[in-house]
């Protein structure tokens, strides 16, 4: 019945229950079981949005954001069917002012999309998570990726969320102005809340400009340890680098076997500097010096934007090299630790891995703590797919008994949610209780953040 309703309200045109539509609405990139939405739909307004929520909220159907499924942990799956709203059709910029150095635009807008658009300006949008996400489903996740040592994550950029209250209310979190002391930052409270609190439908976002020089460089060093403590020094000597990636060995032998590439099969980190060829001189000079203070070997410089940008598709490719092989599947881990806690843990990774005598690697964002694990497994063979989710939770456990986080940017979703307890303690029921008072009803994506 209520699905004759939001046709009724929106016109039959933004409502799909077309098969293909829902299977597309049923997974994301997660290795979490596929569920079928009732409905698909795909509102073009902030209005429309606000429709489809006063429609759920009287029928008590769940709501499950969908940005392009490209998330791994979940939070697009409609886990209690429902409606999957998609906002392909709100991938319109709505504001921009290079004067200010900021820009306004709908959450269906992708990061590739919007860096064509300021990218005239000399502007840049420089949170980059390795695939071309919406704009929203990034604040959704409060996610950040291989640029993060330096420009921080997408909490960082955000100075103004529009918001679709699971009572139908619209609010905005904050304004255009680059700081404000002025209330609670209800701009942190939405970003990183998975859809569960409300549904974003405008986003106001700080930009950066374009440095006029970039050279990347590469470096091997025998063990992960050094690879992490060499991290650690660089940022000590507050080089402002703009990226620093951890690759292990058998990432790297992964990376060239499947893409023809001849780098050193050893642990490895990867670098980019930006900003003023002077100042980008003297950055990688001073690095290349305390690398190779803690004997790194095959330092290597690249100033032809060519060979850099084979050097990052290497990174970017890593995970999908792992998982070449018909049949194999795979886990992941995404944690994030305090520095001085990197060299134990990259160290730790890689052994649980090790002692399992299952293939995979450790790589990661190690100039702010977190790196990622992937585990390959055979759910042919009995005990395999326990073993690999046992390195994951051994690897969880450790990082937030250090101080740590068993997620640095791709959020909680579904799989780490038996985490929170643990990591969150007393808090947890704080957040409960949010969620309670923002969304009584809990049709704002439940299944997410937390076990109910």
């Amino acid at each position: 019945m209520y699905i004759n309703v939001l046709i009724e309200k929106l016109g039959k045109e933004k409502v799909s229950q077309q098969t293909d539509d829902l299977i597309r609405h049923s997974y994301d990139e997660s290795p979490h079981s596929a569920v079928l939405p009732e409905v698909v739909c795909y509102p073009n307004s902030s209005e429309d949005v606000q429709l489809i929520v006063e429609v759920a909220r009287d029928y008590h159907i769940p709501i499950t954001p969908f940005g392009t499924g490209s998330g791994l942990e979940g939070q697009a799956i409609p886990v209690e069917n429902g409606i999957s709203m998609n906002f392909s059709r709100m991938n319109q910029v709505i504001e921009f002012s290079p004067d200010d150095m900021t820009i306004t635009v709908q959450p269906g807008v992708t990061r590739f999309q919007l860096n064509d658009v300021i990218r005239e300006q000399g502007l840049q949008f420089p949170v980059d998570p390795g695939v071309n996400a919406t704009i929203g489903g990034m604040v959704a996740t409060n996610a950040s990726g291989t640029t993060a040592v330096r420009y921080g994550a997408m909490k960082d950029q955000l100075l103004d969320l529009e918001v679709v209250l699971a009572d139908g209310r619209i609010i905005h979190t904050g304004t255009k102005a680059k700081k404000s002391s002025s209330g609670y930052l209800m701009t942190n409270l939405f970003a990183g809340s998975e859809g569960t609190l409300g549904i974003i439908t405008e986003i106001t976002l700080k930009l950066h400009g374009i440095p006029e020089y970039t050279v990347m460089a590469r470096c091997t060093f025998a063990s992960m340890e050094t690879c992490a403590i060499a991290a650690k020094e660089i940022l000590l000597q507050t080089i402002p680098i703009k990226r620093m990636e951890l690759m292990d060995a058998a990432s790297i032998a992964e990376v060239n076997r499947q893409n023809v590439y001849s780098f050193p099969v050893a642990h490895s980190l990867f670098f980019e500097f930006a900003g003023s060829v002077h100042g980008v001189e003297a950055d990688v000079q001073l690095t290349a010096k305390i690398v190779k203070t803690l004997g790194a070997k095959h330092w290597t410089v690249a100033t032809d934007p060519v060979e850099q940008e084979e050097l990052w598709k290497a990174r970017y490719n890593l995970s999908y090299a792992f998982q070449h092989t018909d049949g194999i599947d795979e886990v992941g881990a995404d944690v994030c630790v305090p520095l001085s806690q990197l060299p134990k843990l990259v160290t730790y990774a890689r052994q649980l891995i090790d002692n399992s005598g299952l293939t995979g690697g450790v790589w990661g964002h190690v100039g702010d703590g977190n790196f990622h694990t992937l585990v390959l497994f055979d759910p042919a063979v009995i005990g395999e797919r326990e073993k690999a989710e046992a390195t994951n939770e051994a690897l969880a456990t450790l990082a937030i008994d250090v101080g740590g986080t068993c997620t640095g940017e791709h959020g909680v979703g579904i799989g780490k949610r038996k985490y929170q307890q643990k990591e969150h303690g007393t808090a947890l029921e704080v957040m409960h209780q949010i969620k309670q008072l923002l969304d009584p009803s809990n049709i704002l994506n439940p299944g997410k953040i937390f076990i109910e």
